[in-house]
């Protein structure tokens, strides 16, 4: 950064700082994947937090000249996510999720699911009809994110949110509680569904770990911040998908649907599992690798 001292002297506005940040992001090779896509929305993310001021600020504030504490305070946040190569969330604790605010830290990936825009039109057409809708389970829940969405979705539905972490649990209690959703969502650790014996559902849905060994070893430096057992299921990236696989029929009601994340893995699943009818599903905003398969399938596998 030293090369570069002598230039925040010349900034003094929000827009400013945003494109300085960025041209320095993009000068350092930065990689954009939690949450944001890009330098420019990344540098705005972390300036705008820096100045306690909502992601959605509009333009014309961007003129807005700052006082040098809160210069500092910008720049600061800036050169962290450059010289830590943390994402974005992790400095600044905040992710969002569909349109939701979630606390994040290193206990948990960073949400960026596309599941948000399937809970957002309540998987319709696959859900004929969501106010039948009695139990959710996000498994492998992590911050809670994909969970704590559908409760807002089905505000009539009793959500469980499991995963096998202790850590990534606190994470998620908190984000229920700032939610104020305490008395519709469940947390409780499971290993996937050994503490949920008698507990069936109408949805499951998941985004569990699918990357492999290889793939991690090659995976940009803001990965390796988040926790790997998020990220890595064996060799290929299938044991735990395999795993749901094999036993989410037990705790799918009759006409229970399961819809299950997996990336990239989604070539080598239907590599490994020509059989399985998946059905994968398409998104508007950009995001693949989702399938879903409902219980009458899963039972005949």
């Amino acid at each position: 950064m030293s090369d570069h001292d002598d230039v925040p002297s010349h900034l003094h506005t929000i827009r400013d700082l945003i494109r300085w940040g960025a041209s320095r992001m993009n000068e350092a090779g930065l990689h954009f994947g939690h949450g944001t896509d890009n330098a420019i929305d990344e540098a705005a993310a972390l300036v705008l937090h820096a100045l306690h001021l909502p992601p959605d600020l509009h333009a014309e504030y961007f003129q807005s000249r700052l006082t040098p504490a809160e210069k500092q305070a910008a720049l600061d946040l800036l050169k962290r996510r450059i010289a830590e190569r943390k994402p974005a969330a992790y400095l600044t604790q905040r992710a969002w999720f569909m349109g939701l605010p979630f606390y994040v830290d290193e206990r948990v990936l960073v949400p960026r699911s596309p599941l948000a825009e399937l809970i957002e039109r309540h998987f319709a057409p696959w859900l004929p009809d969501s106010r039948a809708i009695g139990g959710i389970l996000d498994l492998g829940t992590g911050s809670g994110c994909i969970g704590i969405a559908c409760a807002y979705a089905f505000p009539d539905a009793r959500v469980d949110l499991a995963d096998i972490s202790a850590e990534a649990l606190e994470v998620a209690r908190r984000n229920v509680d700032e939610h104020g959703l305490e008395d519709q969502v469940e947390v409780i650790q499971s290993d996937l569904f050994s503490a949920l014996k008698g507990r069936h559902y109408d949805l499951i849905v998941s985004n569990p770990p699918y990357v492999g060994l290889e793939e991690l070893d090659g995976l940009p430096a803001e990965y390796r911040h988040e926790p790997r057992l998020g990220l890595v299921a064996g060799a290929e990236g299938l044991n735990v998908v395999v795993e749901i696989l094999r036993q989410a029929a037990d705790y799918l009601s009759r006409d229970g649907l399961l819809i299950v994340e997996v990336g990239n893995a989604q070539y080598a699943l239907c590599e490994m599992l020509p059989d399985v009818p998946f059905t994968w599903l398409e998104f508007e905003h950009g995001g693949q690798g989702v399938f879903l398969l409902n219980a009458a399938q899963l039972r005949r596998l």
